[in-house]
Formats: structure tokens, sequence, C-alpha cells
């Protein structure tokens, strides 16, 4: 049996038990209206050694593609796309506790020409140093966006000030070193605590828009294929924002699932900066 005859399978076989496994639905905790629930559980902790150097990944020419930005950037929280972009959502990825999964969506990227915004922890430099060069062309070319998920993935709602403006900039200071850009003015609130007082803190330095979500395919840790492919049929939806997680393995074995999903809707992947204008 090949394998999605065998996922196919087990899709339908674990119908009775997802009612206990899917994500809860929005509002189940503290984050803005309209958006999917994200897990609270802190995200793995980074690796405490240096993991195995492997091979360069073959570099290939990203795909050129002209974009003009039809919006401006919100100045305060964004919850989704404009409805008008009718049938493109936002790939967002978070996180990177896993450098195989990092570089697994990297040669993703590379090989389909999806576009996805990456919401970078600087805590799993590790996983993003070693993408770098894979993801450079294609995010000199706009295919790729990075953007920020604060240093060490505080609950913002939980700390001061000054320790929110010290995280993101050092989160800052560590993307201009890995991918020579600037992620302002997009960021991301880890666990999508955020209130009027951490928004005021962050747009002090630069990071006025936090990016929430539609949904999410629930992926913070290792989950059943079922469910994930369950939550992405749930939400990947147009003028979506997507929520993933480069930090465990289920994904990467689904990417061609959720490509054929992706076209069975008739639905374009895009960037942050596909859609809006920054300054």
């Amino acid at each position: 049996m090949d394998r999605r005859m065998f996922l196919s399978a087990a899709l339908a076989a674990s119908a009775l038990s997802l009612s206990a496994c899917a994500s809860p639905e929005p509002g189940a905790e503290r984050v803005p209206t309209g958006s999917a629930p994200k897990p609270t559980t802190p995200p793995p902790a980074p690796p405490t050694a240096a993991p195995p150097v492997a091979e360069d990944p073959e570099i290939t020419e990203p795909p050129v593609r002209e974009v003009t930005p039809q919006f401006d950037a919100p100045h305060g929280p964004l919850n989704s796309l404009p409805l008008e972009v009718g049938n493109q959502f936002a790939w967002t990825v978070d996180d990177g506790a896993s450098p195989d999964v990092v570089m697994a969506y990297a040669q993703f990227a590379q090989r389909t020409g999806h576009r996805i915004t990456f919401f970078v922890n600087g805590m799993y430099a590790d996983s993003w140093v070693a993408a770098a060069p894979a993801l450079a062309p294609m995010i000199a070319s706009g295919q790729v966006q990075i953007a920020s998920h604060t240093y060490s993935h505080p609950s913002l709602t939980s700390i001061g000030d000054a320790q929110i403006q010290d995280d993101l900039m050092a989160n800052h200071a560590f993307i201009e070193q890995t991918f020579g850009v600037d992620a302002r003015p997009w960021y991301r609130p880890p666990y999508g605590n955020r209130d009027a007082r951490t928004d005021a803190a962050a747009a002090a330095v630069g990071y006025t828009t936090p990016v929430m979500w539609n949904g999410s395919i629930g992926d913070s840790g290792l989950i059943p294929p079922a469910v994930l492919l369950q939550e992405a049929e749930r939400w990947i939806q147009p003028a979506s924002i997507i929520l993933g997680h480069a930090n465990a393995q289920t994904v990467v074995d689904l990417f061609d699932h959720l490509i054929d999903m992706i076209n069975r809707k008739g639905l374009e992947s895009v960037t942050l900066n596909d859609v809006f204008r920054t300054a």
C-alpha cells in the first residue's frame, strides 16, 4: 500500500477519535476573537549540542514573480488577509526547534515555489543558520519572507515593556546577521498573548504589526498525520493566515498531501509582503 493510500486509511480510521485529538475551538484560550488557538505548551528546548553538519542542499534558482502589494500594513494586530485577495492565503511557519524540519521547509519551497513567511526564534540559531544558504536566494526573490517571533519565545503579557523590547531587538539583530533583512514591522507574539500595552512596547522599537492567525495545523509538537490533515482541511481557506511550526516531522511527510489540498481548493500561497506595503 503506498503512502497516500495508507494515510487515507489512517484518516478514515481515526475519524471517530479526532474530536479528542483536534485543536480546541477558537476562543478556548486567551487569543483575539477570530483567531484559532495556539497550544500553550512551550516549544521544545533548543538543542544542547550542535546537530551533525549535513551536506549543503542543492540550491536552485527560485521562481521569479512580480508582486505589487495592494494594501498598507496595519499599525496594530493583523488577524487575517483582506477578503479582496480572493483565493490567496498566507502560509506562516513559527519557531524552528528542529534543524531537519527547517531544512525540509527550505527544500520544499525550492521544489514547489510556494511562498512562505517564517517567524523565526533566535533561540533556535542552529536551525536557522544551517538553512540560511538555502533560504537566501528565495529571500532575495521575495518568495520567502523572514519575520520575528521574538528571541526566547516569552509570553509578552507576563513580562515588562523593557523586556519585550530587549527580546525583540535581540531577535532583530539575529535576523539581520543571519539573513541580512530587517523583519520590521512584522512579529508574532508567542502563544498569541498580546494586549494594548505589549503592542505599544513593540511598536516603540518598530514592530508595529503583531501577526495573529485564522487557523492552525496544530503541529507545535508531534501529532498524528490524520489530525494535521484534518486541521489543514478545516483552516486553509481564502484570505486566511495559517499557522504551522518547524518543530516536528509530521508536516514534512505530508507536504505532497498539503499541495494536493491547496490545488484542489484552487488556492495560492502568499507572503505578508506580497499583500501589504511597508515603510
